[in-house]
């Protein structure tokens, strides 16, 4: 489907497919005032005229998933939300780079066996995490093949970490922290005051990661919500 976006007071939805998936559609939400049932009608009628048969959304904190479990949507994941105030960062360690747009083939290639099915990013899902923030970071570390990413945003005085991924054959070599120092030292140097970042619930080796980074999880999570269409 062509991008389609619908816009209220306070916030706005994107409509579009989800990470290659001709008949799943993706739902992502930007609001401070979060969307009425009626909003959410209106794009689940957008999205059937689309011809989709499902639709899942961005992790939504769980005060703002009220109106979707109006509108039928069940809880499809649930993710830790971790939160770093930026005191005592861990020190960089490897040397990263500038990824550069000939890397993506192989970021994405590097994306679809850290990841499964469902959280494994296509060319539109890399470039929704890069422009989800005013300013970005995109860095690599590669040692004659591509081993580690990540993605780093910033939106005035806080950071997201939008995605780390280490290749599976280079896990416990250190270049998950490497990346996530490489990220938060940044966003020091830009005086960011808090760093948030979010992961399934059943990622305990990122869980264990993020907090010996400095992280700490905050008291609710988020949800990625679905319903068949």
């Amino acid at each position: 489907m062509s991008e389609e976006t619908l816009r209220w007071r306070g916030g706005w939805a994107r409509l579009s497919s989800w990470r290659g998936h001709d008949d799943v559609a993706y739902l992502s939400v930007g609001a401070v005032r979060p969307p009425t049932v009626e909003i959410v009608d209106r794009c689940l009628g957008a999205l059937r005229r689309q011809g989709f048969g499902a639709v899942v959304t961005s992790a939504l904190p769980p005060a703002d998933t009220l109106p979707f479990i109006d509108a039928g949507f069940s809880v499809r994941e649930r993710l830790h939300l971790l939160v770093h105030d930026m005191h005592d960062l861990p020190p960089t360690s490897r040397p990263t780079r500038r990824a550069r747009r000939s890397d993506r083939r192989r970021v994405l290639e590097l994306d679809r066996v850290a990841f499964d099915d469902f959280w494994r990013l296509d060319e539109a899902g890399l470039l929704d995490a890069i422009k989800a923030t005013p300013s970005y970071r995109f860095r690599v570390i590669d040692a004659r093949r591509l081993r580690a990413y990540a993605i780093t945003g910033r939106a005035e005085r806080r950071g997201y970490l939008q995605r780390i991924a280490v290749h599976p054959d280079a896990r416990r070599e250190g270049l998950g922290r490497a990346v996530v120092a490489d990220a938060l030292h940044w966003l020091r140097r830009h005086r960011s005051v808090q760093t948030l970042v979010n992961t399934p619930l059943d990622n305990e080796a990122a869980v264990a990661l993020y907090k010996s980074c400095g992280f700490r999880d905050m008291p609710t999570g988020l949800c990625v919500m679905g319903r068949d269409l």
